[in-house]
């Protein structure tokens, strides 16, 4: 016989909208030949695919930064918000194995530029994106 755990189920808040929040647009340009998809780790489990561009495009990322804890959010369907654990890109089909991370500035307090400009092109089988 083994012992088991319980596990305690409870109601959680979910915030939603985005009083209090900043918005945070970054713009990515894929200078590659190949199409690229961006995704955002949402969980320590879970990605979620934000955009994705074809080669020669350029695609715009809504965050939200919550300027009380340095945490981005990316909204959901129904205006819930996602906490952004990490945000990276890839070449489309393979954006995980190809990924280059893309940093966020989660400095409480201090509020981050409203837009932020990228080049992200192929590098050596992986995507490099600066």
């Amino acid at each position: 016989m083994t012992d088991a755990a319980a596990v305690e189920l409870r109601h959680i808040t979910v915030r939603t909208g985005t009083d209090g929040l900043t918005p945070v647009t970054l713009t990515v340009a894929n200078a590659g030949i190949e199409p690229i998809a961006c995704h955002a780790d949402i969980a320590h489990w879970y990605s979620l695919e934000l955009a994705k561009a074809a080669p020669g495009a350029v695609l715009d990322i809504e965050l939200w930064f919550d300027p009380e804890t340095g945490t981005y959010a990316a909204l959901n369907d129904k205006g819930e918000n996602l906490p952004v654990e990490r945000l990276w890109c890839g070449m489309d089909g393979r954006a995980y194995a190809t990924r280059a991370l893309i940093s966020l500035d989660r400095r409480a307090e201090k509020l981050p530029a409203a837009e932020r400009a990228m080049r992200c092109v192929e590098n050596g089988g992986r995507l490099s994106c600066q």
